[in-house]
């Protein structure tokens, strides 16, 4: 083949493959309730980000055998972590999924079993920030202990976003401190944690 025609064939093959992937890049999905319960809380992150963002669902909820259309920028990439809350309290995760070959993300078909039946030593739980402000500081210590240790916040937590606060299991019981954006601060003391998904501070 002439070296002009092998070089617009080797041009012409780039350019489909380019345009395939462009097809293929949207990481957006539709998220089907199949759990025989409302989800009450949505959260959709790429597998980079430490923090799980907003509630997509915000104050709505999404009844069971409905699907919610999760619409992403290209720019979030394919890789995705999914987090659903039931309405019973009972989180649910899919981590590192690939939603740009997803049409259909179903939660409910195969239960995960609640965290009391997985074992009752795992003291990690998830704060959760649904005040009015941004949480600047995070300390979470032993109920044995006698100082607060290290700052846990990588960064500012905003509203609507979760900590995954992982400790060492079977010390259940635990003091945690919070400090707001404003400078309040506000303790929760011999906290069951073993007990807990969520730790919710308003």
């Amino acid at each position: 083949m002439h070296p002009r025609r092998l070089l617009l064939a080797a041009l012409l093959a780039l350019v489909v493959a380019s345009a395939a992937v462009a097809q293929g890049a949207d990481p957006s999905f539709n998220l089907v309730n199949r759990s025989g319960q409302d989800i009450t809380e949505i959260y959709v992150s790429p597998v980079s980000e430490t923090y799980w963002g907003r509630d997509l669902l915000a104050a709505e909820v999404l009844p069971n055998g409905r699907a919610f259309p999760v619409r992403l920028s290209p720019a979030s990439g394919c890789r995705q972590d999914i987090r659903v809350v039931y309405a019973d309290g009972r989180p649910e995760e899919r981590r590192n999924q690939d939603t740009c070959r997803i049409v259909d993300l179903v939660f409910g078909t195969a239960q995960a079993a609640p965290r009391a039946a997985v074992g009752s030593g795992n003291p990690s739980f998830n704060l959760v920030n649904h005040g009015g402000q941004p949480i600047r500081e995070v300390y979470v210590s032993s109920a044995r202990e006698t100082h607060w240790g290290q700052q846990r916040l990588p960064r500012v937590m905003q509203p609507g976003e979760h900590l995954a606060v992982r400790l060492a299991a079977n010390d259940c019981v635990n003091d945690v401190r919070i400090v707001w954006m404003d400078g309040r601060s506000e303790e929760r003391r011999q906290v069951d944690t073993c007990r807990l998904v969520n730790l919710v501070f308003r």
